[in-house]
């Protein structure tokens, strides 16, 4: 996907964006801690400014300017730009953050050595481990695979660009208030609703997948669906691929 694909993709996501997309506080905790004691923060791909601490002196870098629009007020300084060319010195700040941004990037080795030149301290992503298989939507929507082995660093990858890194698996909350496309795993009905799927990238680069979604409608209809699925209906939190990677 190009600079541009990319900046029309969220431009048109961003419609609904800030609506759907509310920064879950159990997720927001877990960035604030990997983000130590950095009192200044870039935030790289930063969309409606989802999951930015409150409490530190952050700057925003975001292609899209639908997603600027979006932004609820802050302190921060906002800039429009890309993650492959930050325009900033180096060094200029304590910690870097990229949340559920980088599938996105157009070339991403270059802009997480972006962030890596800016920064003093710790880079933060959180991502998604394309490897992960246990994520049920895929079993109506296979191509969601595809879609994420094309487009989502491999764990080793982060690696290979920066040196010695931390792993840790981000449990999504049954009742998690940010729409990302695992959010829902316990509320599968929501998949049906044209609003939720409008505010996940995924569903706009597939494009069509009725033939899964009339699947998936069928089985919740006819209680297939509850049978599979029983031993997620109990769960609080379930480990949905979801990783935060963390320079040491």
């Amino acid at each position: 996907m190009t600079l541009g694909d990319m900046n029309a993709l969220y431009d048109t996501i961003g419609l609904n964006y800030a609506d759907l997309r509310k920064p879950d506080t159990r997720i927001a905790w877990k960035i604030q801690d990997a983000l130590g004691t950095a009192q200044t923060v870039l935030n790289v791909g930063a969309g409606a400014g989802s999951y930015e601490p409150t409490d530190r002196q952050v700057t925003a870098v975001e292609p899209s300017a639908e997603m600027i629009q979006q932004r609820p007020s802050s302190n921060a300084t906002v800039i429009q730009g890309s993650a492959e060319n930050l325009p900033f010195d180096n060094s200029s700040f304590d910690a870097s953050m990229a949340v559920l941004t980088i599938h996105h990037w157009s070339d991403q080795e270059k802009g997480v050595m972006e962030m890596r030149r800016v920064t003093r301290g710790k880079l933060i992503f959180l991502t998604y481990d394309p490897s992960f298989r246990g994520f049920w939507l895929a079993d109506y929507i296979p191509e969601l695979v595809t879609l994420d082995e094309g487009q989502m660093p491999q764990m080793a990858d982060y690696e290979k660009w920066l040196g010695p890194v931390y792993v840790s698996t981000v449990p999504i909350p049954h009742n998690c208030t940010d729409g990302f496309l695992a959010a829902y795993w316990r509320r599968p009905e929501a998949y049906l609703d044209k609003k939720v799927r409008a505010a996940m990238s995924s569903f706009r680069v597939l494009g069509d997948v009725s033939e899964g979604l009339e699947k998936l409608e069928a089985d919740l209809n006819n209680g297939a669906w509850a049978k599979r699925y029983l031993h997620l209906l109990n769960l609080e939190e379930c480990d949905c691929g979801y990783r935060l990677v963390a320079t040491r």
